[in-house]
């Protein structure tokens, strides 16, 4: 991975965990123990899926740049249906609390993408390389009159 994508990378999971570390402490006092275990099992499931979700994107932008914007928002559509499947997998589980669960996956999924929409704005990634107008200009040929 490039350092301008480990960078966003870092940028989105770093503010999900804190997060979650905050969900997982509320939802301690509020559910108890199973409580914060759901809450800490959604939260990885978001930065698992996301972070993976994120990797895909980027490699999928450096083979083929065509489909990128396609590919985003099927991966996007793709990744939240997927963590509704583990709500909907996980609703009946007595390993933690399935309300804090989702509750957990909800504001770490708000949190990765704010933070992410927040990585990208402050990237400063160039649309055009200056370079390639030079060479790419022809010289100029026949009469100037």
């Amino acid at each position: 991975m490039p350092s301008q994508d480990t960078r966003t990378l870092l940028q989105s999971a770093v503010p999900t965990a804190a997060a979650g570390a905050i969900t997982a402490a509320v939802s301690a006092v509020v559910a108890g123990g199973k409580g914060a275990l759901g809450a800490v099992v959604g939260t990885l499931v978001v930065i698992a899926f996301m972070g993976l979700g994120m990797f895909v994107l980027q490699r999928t932008a450096k083979s083929l740049p065509q489909l990128f914007q396609a590919m985003g928002l099927m991966l996007y559509v793709a990744q939240l249906l997927l963590l509704l499947v583990f709500v909907a997998l996980f609703k009946d589980t007595t390993l933690f609390n399935p309300k804090v669960f989702a509750v957990g996956l909800v504001v770490a999924t708000v949190v990765w993408m704010a933070s992410q929409a927040r990585a990208f704005m402050k990237a400063k990634i160039l649309y055009v390389e200056p370079d390639s107008e030079q060479k790419d200009k022809p010289e100029k040929s026949g009469s100037s009159t």
